[in-house]
This record gives structure tokens, C-alpha cells and sequence, in this order.
């Protein structure tokens, strides 16, 4: 079993796990051979993830060295589990860190200073409440913010990535009044509008930061009623970003992330589904739902449920021409959630867009079928509910073809 004090150089950037078998490529960043092998080749990326700098080859070198390195470390730690390194007292590290604090403010050369600052705040919580306590949030979120204005400068992005890192360390779950403080700072529109370039641009390991903030903060805006009208969450590259990130097959923990931060958002309101469909999310949702896993799955129904809400989302969803194939595919083989879910969003194409290609799909990819098969379970529920509604509004028009139950007029009242 990999020990959670794996060294970060022993991970791979790209999936954050330990290496097998590293590989070092032109940029001279070492990668797990599958990941980076799917990243050029599968998704057809001639950028370094890490770096994000154009390779001048896509050839890959065995690093041999540090597969001996890991392999030793394999063998010692299940034996020698590695010490912890020792702290400074509590004033020695505060002066360090304000030392730290200042060097970042002042020195063009911020990406040492910075790392040196994470490994820091991550000791205990007493380093951070004196991190915060000492304005570090608002001179890391400033870092974080230039890379809006210097984008294309490769140090500063690295150094945006890092004060990134910063802010991920700390516990934004807390209802602490310092922790609240902090939302308050990177809620603004520039932090936000950085996250959302991170999510673009930035490696993995800063996507998946960025997704987790995201996410979190999300999460404290839906519960203190916070709107998100006219503000950067329900910017179209925020959506745009999500999506790409909620596709990626590589880094499943900041797609998953990806998903939950896009329900959030199409939970808060009408505005930000229409945004999310204009950019194309109910096809991207739909294409990635056949081969998705029964949490993935339930989360995307959970997205299409939300999206079928409005016409144009029902509209997208029968207007692909395998939207109503890929629900019934999940209806009674998932789980009773996404049977639910999938149920509620052909409970709205039948309700509000029962067009007779529609009607045809149901039948054609035997959702008629499954639906009838829910109206012998046991019990009674608003999903037989939904079913039995279905079957009422729309059976004299199913019952023509061959393949309608016929059992089900006299149960259904259908003549």
C-alpha cells in the first residue's frame, strides 16, 4: 500500500499517485509512462501539463534513476516508516514566516519563498492562524491575481500555482471568523476570475486545487443564500473550464470535483443553466454518461435533471439524437438514484416537449419497457407516481406500436 507520506518528487504530476514506471520528457518533467503517454496521444496535447511550454518531441525517456529511488523507498518505509521533521518553536517559525511573507512581496523570485511558506502552513493549525492573522491570505491571493495581467510571463504563472497551493492547505471548511474572512477575500471578482484561469492553464495539481476551492466556496455560497448573479461564477469560460475538466479521463479526482462544483452552480438559479447550455453542456453531459461509473453516472443525471428543467435544456436533450438512448441505458441497471433521476428527466420531456421523435426514441430504446417493469414494483412512490402520469398522457400514442405492452390498457385505463 503507497504510505501517505509518499515524496511528492515520487508522484506523478499528472495523477498525483506514486510512479511505476517514470518517464522524463523534452521540458525535463517526469511523468507516469500511461498518463502522459493518454495525454499526447489519446487527447492530443503537445504541451507539458505540468509546465504547459510546447514539447519539442513526444518522445519519452525512462528515468531510471528514479525508479531506483522509489523502489528503495518502497522497500525501506513498510520497515522505517520516515520521521517526522522537527519544528521550529513557535516565535522562530513566526519570524520565519514573516521573513517569508516579505520576501514574497518584494523579490521577483517568489516560487522558492512560496514553497517554502506551504511546507510551513501545513505543520498545524497554530502556523496557520498565525499565516492569517499576519495578512498572508491577502499577499498569496495577489500573487495569485497577477497572473490576469501577466499571463504569459511563465514565472509568474508558477508563482500564481503556488500561492494556489497556499490556499488550498488551509481549512476553508472552518466556521471560524478568520476562515469566513477568507472566503470574503478570494470570493472577489479577480481571485475568482484567476481560479477560473488556473482551471484553463494551470498543471494538474492546480486544477484540481482550483476545482476544490471552487467547490468549497460554492458550497458556502449556496448556504449563507449568497447570489451569484452578475459575477464571475456564472462566467461562460467558468463553465466552459468545468466541463473540459469534468471530461478529462486522467485526473478523476478533479473531474469528480468538477461535476459537484457544476451542480452547485446550476442549483442556484435559471440564469446559470442557460449559460451552461449555451456552451454545449447538455451534449458533453450526454456523451460522457454511457461509460461512466454509478457515482459519475448519478452526479450527470443529477446535471441533465437540472438542465431538462428549462426548454432549452429539454430541447438539447432530444435534439441530440442519444440523450434519451444513454438515460434509458441507466434506468434499473445503476443504482435506485439514477433511476430516480432518470425518470424525473423523461418525467419533463413528456410534460413540457412530447414531440413525436421523442415519444419514438422511448419506445425505440426501451424506456416504455423499463417504465412499465417500475409500475410492478412494490409500493407506491413519486417515481411510480411519474410513471403511471406518463403512461396516461401518452399511451394512446405508444399503444399503436407493436412493441407497447399490452397488458398495461386495462391497469392504465387506456383505450
Amino acid at each position: 500500500m503507497e504510505s501517505p507520506t509518499c515524496p511528492p518528487d515520487f508522484r506523478c504530476p499528472i495523477s498525483m499517485e506514486l510512479m511505476r514506471d517514470p518517464v522524463t520528457i523534452s521540458t525535463g518533467v517526469t511523468y507516469e509512462r500511461e498518463n502522459i503517454e493518454k495525454w499526447f496521444f489519446t487527447y492530443k496535447r503537445t504541451t507539458c501539463p505540468t509546465t504547459m511550454q510546447q514539447v519539442v518531441s513526444l518522445d519519452a525517456t525512462p528515468n531510471h534513476t528514479l525508479k531506483r529511488l522509489i523502489l528503495a523507498w518502497l522497500s525501506s518505509s513498510s520497515h522505517h516508516p520516515p520521521a517526522s521533521a522537527p519544528q521550529l518553536p513557535s516565535p522562530e517559525r513566526h519570524q520565519e514566516m514573516l521573513s517569508l511573507l516579505k520576501t514574497i512581496e518584494s523579490s521577483p523570485f517568489k516560487v522558492t519563498a512560496l514553497k517554502k511558506l506551504k511546507a510551513m502552513i501545513g505543520t498545524d493549525d497554530e502556523t496557520k492562524s498565525f499565516f492569517i492573522g499576519s495578512k498572508g491570505v491577502e499577499i498569496v491571493v495577489q500573487i495569485l491575481t497577477q497572473i490576469l495581467s501577466d499571463g504569459s510571463d511563465f514565472s509568474s504563472f508558477r508563482a500564481g500555482e503556488e500561492a494556489l497551493g497556499v490556499i488550498h492547505l488551509l481549512s476553508l471548511s472552518s466556521s471560524d471568523q478568520q476562515y469566513k474572512d477568507i472566503f470574503d477575500i478570494i470570493s472577489k471578482a479577480e481571485p475568482v476570475k484567476s481560479l477560473v484561469a488556473m482551471l484553463q492553464r494551470g498543471s494538474a495539481e492546480a486544477r484540481l486545487h482550483s476545482v476544490i476551492i471552487i467547490h468549497k466556496m460554492l458550497k458556502r455560497h449556496k448556504y449563507h443564500k449568497i447570489p451569484l448573479q452578475d459575477h464571475p461564477w456564472t462566467d461562460l469560460d467558468l463553465f466552459k473550464s468545468m466541463l473540459e475538466l469534468a471530461s478529462d479521463e486522467i485526473l478523476t479526482k478533479a473531474s469528480s470535483r468538477a461535476l459537484d462544483a457544476l451542480i452547485e452552480i446550476l442549483s442556484f438559479s435559471k440564469g446559470s443553466r442557460v449559460r451552461a447550455i449555451e456552451v454545449g453542456a447538455v451534449c458533453i453531459l450526454i456523451e460522457l454518461l454511457p461509460e461512466s461509473n454509478r457515482a459519475r453516472s448519478e452526479k450527470i443525471l443529477v446535471l441533465l435533471k437540472l438542465l431538462s428543467e428549462g426548454a432549452n435544456g429539454r430541447s438539447a436533450l432530444v435534439e441530440h439524437g442519444l440523450g434519451i438512448a444513454v438515460v434509458s441505458k441507466k434506468l434499473l441497471h445503476v443504482s435506485a438514484a439514477a433511476t430516480k433521476l432518470g425518470v424525473k428527466i423523461l418525467w419533463q420531456v413528456c410534460i413540457s416537449h412530447p414531440t413525436e421523435q421523442a415519444l419514438e426514441e422511448m419506445l425505440a430504446y426501451g424506456v416504455v419497457k423499463k417504465l412499465a417493469a417500475l409500475l410492478h414494483m412494490d409500493g407506491w412512490s413519486s417515481t411510480k407516481d411519474r410513471v403511471v402520469r406518463m403512461f396516461k398522457l401518452h399511451g394512446n400514442t405508444w399503444k399503436r406500436y407493436p412493441c407497447f405492452p399490452r397488458e398495461l390498457k386495462d391497469y392504465l385505463g387506456v383505450s
